[in-house]
């Protein structure tokens, strides 16, 4: 039977994640501290496929698997006008709540701006 992995999520006061008045003292030292101090947060994802996700962090886990809410996802597509033969860029957009995102198509992760 293969094993499941779990999924980090904000639970309350037993979450893994520092209080708001002690993030400026919280540090980076593995790479996933830093998706970490992300959960309950605004991110932006980059995949493979020319897509692009900004959504709020609820749950990920080692392999980069996410739950993100309020998510606002980004499709760009390149076509070569057949007549001109200029490249039109189209950008499609659409509004989810709840989206489940495979690691494997994770490319790059940006957390929230962070003053200080």
């Amino acid at each position: 039977r293969p094993s499941r992995a779990r999924l980090s999520r904000v639970e309350g006061p037993e979450s893994r994640r520092p209080p708001r008045d002690t993030m400026a003292e919280a540090t980076v030292k593995e790479p996933l501290d830093l998706i970490r101090l992300s959960l309950d947060e605004r991110i932006v994802l980059k995949l493979r496929g020319e897509r692009e996700i900004k959504g709020r962090l609820h749950a990920y886990d080692q392999h980069l698997n996410m739950i993100l809410g309020d998510v606002e996802e980004s499709t760009t597509t390149t076509v070569i006008d057949e007549e001109t033969y200029e490249e039109i860029v189209k950008t499609e957009k659409r509004q989810v709540k709840f989206l489940f995102v495979r690691g494997d198509a994770v490319i790059l992760v940006a957390p929230p701006l962070r003053s200080g």
